[in-house]
């Protein structure tokens, strides 16, 4: 195939950026969308250029830091996987495709399409810890019981990866899910029970601090997560947040 490509391209922080064009190709179908990236890279180093910066670590859809919005979607045209599990057979001989970093004001970028996403860390440290025994009198965990249905709803919770596409397909740039979904893996449990009322108060205080807008309502993120994060856990964020409320 033959591709046009338009690519933010941003020197640093402090420096203004701009769309570049280039044009590749010999782009398999069986590539993946990384690996043409890659490949333009090569291209511009053997011209002297200076290669475009990106994140990726894992490549296998499980670390989150391969964040492209693509044509105006995160993570690019299929849905429930990451730009590192997108494939050039997803695109046609000839199209024009657009590559920006994460656009939110909490995703401040850092060069190229490397964008600085420490805000969503930060919430997750005020989020805190959890109250485990761990003096010598242990409890095994399997021992507790748990309905399997709130036990199945913390694991579908603790599958967001980070990644944040949900604050980019968020035109408030919202945090919501994210947080929602690192509130509800532990609300959902009893060994998360003990200190949920002071961590949902400080993780959605920490989430204003940050930056991030309040929820559309539009669903957009829930569309656009990788891992298809519910907005069952907004609800379920904002009920606890209402109590914590009035506990305080």
């Amino acid at each position: 195939m033959k591709i046009y490509l338009k690519i933010w391209r941003q020197k640093d922080a402090a420096s203004k950026g701009k769309m570049v064009d280039y044009t590749m190709e010999g782009i398999e179908g069986d590539m993946s969308f990384l690996e043409m990236l890659d490949i333009l890279n090569e291209e511009l180093i053997t011209k002297g250029e200076e290669p475009i910066e990106f994140d990726h670590d894992c490549r296998e859809g499980i670390c989150g830091t391969c964040s492209l919005q693509i044509n105006g979607r995160p993570h690019g045209p299929d849905t429930m996987i990451t730009a590192c599990q997108l494939h050039m057979r997803s695109f046609n001989d000839g199209d024009t495709i657009t590559i920006e970093p994460f656009r939110a004001k909490a995703f401040p970028v850092i060069k190229d399409l490397i964008i600085d996403r420490t805000a969503f860390d930060r919430i997750q440290q005020a989020g805190g810890f959890i109250s485990v025994n761990t003096s010598g009198h242990t409890i095994d965990a399997n021992s507790i019981p748990i309905e399997k249905e709130k036990a199945d709803d913390s694991f579908y919770a603790a599958a967001c990866i980070g990644c944040g596409a949900c604050v980019a397909a968020c035109k408030n740039a919202s945090a919501m899910l994210f947080t929602s979904a690192k509130v509800s893996q532990f609300a959902l449990l009893p060994q998360g029970r003990v200190e949920a009322t002071d961590r949902v108060l400080n993780m959605v205080r920490q989430m204003d601090i940050e930056g991030f807008g309040n929820c559309t309502n539009t669903g957009a993120c829930e569309v656009e997560c990788p891992k298809g994060i519910s907005l069952e856990n907004i609800a379920r964020m904002n009920r606890e947040y209402l109590s914590a409320s009035l506990k305080g």
